[in-house]
């Protein structure tokens, strides 16, 4: 396979993406035709999460009519290994989309598919076992970028152009066959996609695109004549999705979370808690991804020496070192102590009480009836706006009493009771 061919299928690739990309947008932004108020079809949510779909057809298209063409006669075997695994995690990603599955089963499918690309690819059993558990890995790193409008779909373009460049170096055309057909596709794609996206990759596109990235830069490594320094550029190009799974799992880590549960803690989660918009983060982490990916490549081309990967090495660990610092879950609740819980108690009861006594007593009765109780009492009536003069004493059936006569002789009254004495 020469350079034309590799430009073709890119060209190919670039079409069918767009092609199926619109088509799956109109489809996701039609206007619902059913009678339930509000909102769109039940099938747009589905449409969009599943929007990866078509990035994944476009450029599995691609690739395999270029190697139904031949054009990847002289490393067909891994070529095909290539497709083959990238499309099976794509499918079982498009489950995924549909209805979650477990993770266990996630990663033994991504297992089964890496074993199949080193089989293919005829590695050693040494060499085929790190394979493997680096597929594993990186694929996984990759899907979580998925997490933020354009943001896996920008670095994973920047990454398979540095697989795509490494390729090229050698003559390996075959195995530049899936990274330029993978730059094509993600660069039709990154346009709906982008904020506000109307396509998301979803976990067809972000397993497809992880793995396909992975099993490249494994079987580059392999590739590579003995004079270069392969296992040291190759991995540097999953600089920033490494970097990222490894913010994640110390953050969680740190504070008592399991690193399985998903949380708003990824790089963009946290610049986006500095004030940094949503296609501010995506730029940023391009360019993040670009230092260790150039310098990764011309490392692998003879052109720089491999001390130079330290570099963007050690400014992502100071990046993360940095974002560690930005808080990415919220504060616990303290918990309340006895002593405030009781005086609370006790202001409620007192409360309470309060309102009690309030509630059972007697209503001050008004002036009226003050006036009609002090009438038939023998009371002082209060007329308007002024008291009445005290009056002579009365019974309790209201009629005044007689007082002694002036005599000073005794009453009747007086008389019996010094009678009865």
């Amino acid at each position: 396979m020469n350079v034309l061919g590799i430009i073709a299928s890119g060209v190919a690739a670039l079409f069918i993406t767009v092609a199926l990309a619109r088509s799956a947008r109109r489809a996701a932004l039609r206007p619902r035709t059913s009678a339930e108020p509000g909102g769109r079809t039940p099938r747009a949510g589905v449409l969009r999460r599943a929007g990866g779909a078509t990035a994944v057809l476009g450029v599995a298209a691609a690739t395999g009519g270029a190697l139904l063409l031949g054009a990847a006669d002289d490393a067909a075997g891994s070529a095909a290994g290539l497709l083959a695994g990238s499309g099976t995690v794509a499918a079982l990603g498009l489950l995924h989309d549909l209805k979650p599955l477990w993770a266990a089963l996630r990663i033994t499918v991504q297992t089964a598919a890496a074993v199949l690309v080193v089989t293919l690819a005829g590695l050693s059993p040494a060499a085929a076992v790190l394979a493997v558990l680096w597929i594993v890995l990186v694929t996984n790193a990759f899907a979580l970028l998925d997490h933020a409008d354009g943001l896996l779909t920008a670095v994973g373009l920047v990454t398979a152009a540095g697989l795509l460049a490494c390729a090229t170096v050698d003559g390996g055309f075959a195995l530049a066959l899936l990274p330029a057909t993978l730059v094509a596709g993600l660069a039709g794609f990154l346009l709906h996609t982008w904020h506000p996206a109307r396509l998301r990759l979803g976990a067809c596109g972000a397993q497809f695109t992880g793995f396909a990235l992975a099993a490249s830069g494994a079987l580059l490594q392999e590739a590579a004549p003995a004079g270069r320094t392969a296992w040291a550029a190759l991995p540097a190009l999953a600089t920033v999705a490494l970097a990222d799974a490894a913010l994640v799992v110390v953050s969680r880590r740190r504070a008592g979370r399991s690193p399985l549960r998903d949380a708003d803690d990824h790089i963009a989660h946290r610049l986006r808690r500095v004030r940094v918009t949503v296609p501010g983060t995506v730029i940023l982490l391009a360019l993040w991804a670009g230092a260790p990916v150039a310098t990764g490549t011309l490392v692998y081309a003879e052109l720089l020496h491999p001390a130079f990967l330290l570099v963007p090495l050690a400014g992502t660990a100071v990046a993360v070192s940095a974002l560690l610092r930005i808080p990415a879950y919220a504060p616990p609740r303290p918990a309340p102590s006895r002593a405030p819980s009781s005086r609370r108690s006790m202001s409620r009861t007192n409360a309470a009480r309060t309102g009690a006594r309030r509630t059972t007593a007697p209503a001050a009765p008004a002036p009226a009836a003050k006036r009609a109780v002090a009438s038939a009492q023998g009371g002082p009536a209060a007329t308007s706006g002024r008291s009445a003069s005290p009056g002579p004493a009365r019974t309790a059936s209201g009629r005044p009493t007689v007082p002694p006569p002036p005599t000073g002789r005794p009453s009747e009254a007086t008389a019996v009771a010094a009678e009865r004495s």
